[in-house]
């Protein structure tokens, strides 16, 4: 096969490789715009409704959770949405970067929200208005099916997107929510224990916060230029010094393009300058086979300028 048929093959093997992971990654969002997007905001309005007439803290609180994931969700699909915008001479990365500022958005927003949340539940503890135990019941049992059927859709790609991961963490905290207020619901209808309302409140917030910190801190660094989560650079560095006719490799950055692209610069020692084409192609195969970074600009040097 001649250099240029590899080149090819390459070229179509990293489309395919990507490709699939975009796909992907916008059937799930979109699946949840189109029909999980007007369930969950159907159940919002159930919940307020609900959560009002049964002076239950614990059920508006869970409605405004549900509204704010609601809103994180599209969020996250307008910004897939500009990731696909082509290139300018302005922005000659396109708006890829939107995905990472969108999971950074809804982190921010889920944890501004509990905060709220908690400041009426402390609130509430003064509060000795009953609180309909039944009603809580059975409008949260119908909230954790709900949750958790959205959140499946979510499962597949959650390893690989943050704006994926974040919309399964806010289903699955959705659906804890729901089936602790269930929960809480029972106990204050057998007991008569209404400050347990406010306080399973306080209870599932700092289950929220705990399991939303890791995607505000990855999305927060991607935001920064960090080496994203699953890149090794002491790997990659290995690989690249260790590489035949190469006998040193500096300047190495590695750096989120997108929530599910990533990027790398290095220059290269070479001083036996043939070979390079075929070289860089082998380089960029394996780099986008053995890391997962399928946008590498290589720079090849011939002494050691560093």
């Amino acid at each position: 096969m001649s250099d240029d048929d590899h080149r090819e093959h390459d070229k179509d093997h990293h489309h395919r490789h990507g490709g699939w992971h975009t796909v992907m990654r916008q059937l799930v969002l979109d699946a949840h715009s189109r029909s999980g997007r007007r369930l969950n905001v159907g159940y919002v309005i159930v919940q307020i409704f609900f959560g009002i007439a049964a002076h239950s803290l614990a059920l508006v609180a869970d409605a405004g959770h549900n509204l704010g994931d609601v809103l994180g969700l599209i969020l996250a699909w307008w910004a897939s949405y500009l990731t696909k915008r082509p290139a300018t001479d302005q922005r000659t990365y396109g708006m890829r970067r939107s995905s990472i500022l969108a999971a950074l958005a809804n982190a921010i927003f889920l944890l501004i929200a509990v905060g709220g949340i908690s400041w009426e539940a402390i609130r509430r503890f003064g509060d000795k208005s009953a609180v309909a135990g039944w009603t809580v019941i059975w409008v949260a049992a119908i909230g954790v099916i709900i949750n958790l059927g959205t959140a499946l859709l979510f499962q597949a790609g959650r390893d690989r997107d943050l704006n994926i991961r974040g919309a399964f963490l806010h289903m699955a905290a959705d659906a804890a929510v729901s089936f602790g207020v269930v929960i809480a619901g029972a106990i204050i209808l057998f007991t008569g224990w209404h400050w347990l309302d406010p306080a399973v409140s306080l209870l599932i917030n700092a289950i929220i916060v705990y399991g939303t910190w890791g995607l505000l801190r990855d999305s927060f660094n991607l935001a920064i230029d960090a080496v994203p989560p699953g890149v090794n650079v002491a790997e990659v560095r290995r690989y690249l010094q260790t590489i035949p006719t190469i006998t040193d490799a500096h300047h190495l950055h590695i750096w989120a393009l997108s929530t599910t692209e990533t990027a790398l610069t290095v220059h290269l020692v070479k001083p036996d300058p043939s070979g390079d084409d075929g070289l860089l192609q082998r380089i960029n195969h394996e780099l986008t086979e053995r890391f997962g970074i399928g946008h590498a600009t290589i720079q090849f040097e011939r002494e050691n300028l560093q």
